[in-house]
């Protein structure tokens, strides 16, 4: 099977890029959370879901996957990764009305600061039994760190998930998921040029 040698960030044309909701300050996470379900319930064309227990879930998520990529000699330079998916997604696409992407060469990242999960890592890292989600079977990539070195053999094992999109995106945070890979980026020098140090703006994790 060819792999996908990119990896794909996907976020709206109203916001910038890598504007992680792990980033804010507290004092800016609430105003920004609000903006955001604001916008979805004006337009539902934007899908995402941002409940009140979303950053703790999150928090909880992206402390296990640090947790595990460190234990594997992985060397994060970030707290939390700025997030991808390996190759494309229409799925990812469809959550916003106004999709834009930023792709990147993954053979050119440091190893040491690139991992993914099999799939999303909020399935993968398995906390959302806690936070009322369905619980799923325990899959031998769940609770698991990989490096994309690994890539090849875990697809050859598992398959690589289509990404199709949902006829409908309502409630698709509480149904079996396994659209795509996730890939998790450890440091901000592949990205740098996408930055900005003003995180006031409505900002769309991942």
């Amino acid at each position: 099977m060819n792999l996908p040698d990119v990896i794909t960030h996907y976020y709206s044309r109203s916001d910038r890029p890598f504007q992680n909701l792990s980033d804010l300050k507290p004092e800016e996470l609430a105003g920004t959370l609000e903006k955001l379900n604001q916008r979805r319930a004006d337009n539902p064309n934007y899908k995402r879901v941002f409940g009140k227990r979303y950053m703790d879930f999150r928090r909880k998520t992206e402390m296990r996957l640090r947790s595990l990529f460190e234990a594997r000699g992985g060397k994060p330079e970030r707290q939390s990764p700025h997030y991808f998916v390996l190759g494309e997604c229409a799925w990812f696409s469809g959550l916003y009305p106004d999709p834009e992407t930023v792709t990147l060469d993954w053979r050119s990242l440091p190893k040491e600061a690139l991992s993914f999960t099999y799939p999303d890592s909020f399935v993968s890292m398995r906390f959302g039994p806690d936070y009322g989600l369905r619980a799923d079977p325990r899959e031998p990539y769940h609770e698991r760190v990989f490096f994309m070195d690994e890539l090849a053999d875990v697809v050859a094992e598992h398959g690589l998930p289509d990404g199709n999109p949902d006829d409908a995106y309502e409630g698709y945070h509480t149904r079996r998921f396994e659209k795509y890979i996730e890939v998790q980026v450890w440091t901000d020098d592949p990205v740098a040029r996408f930055l900005d140090d003003d995180l006031q703006a409505i900002s769309a994790p991942k």
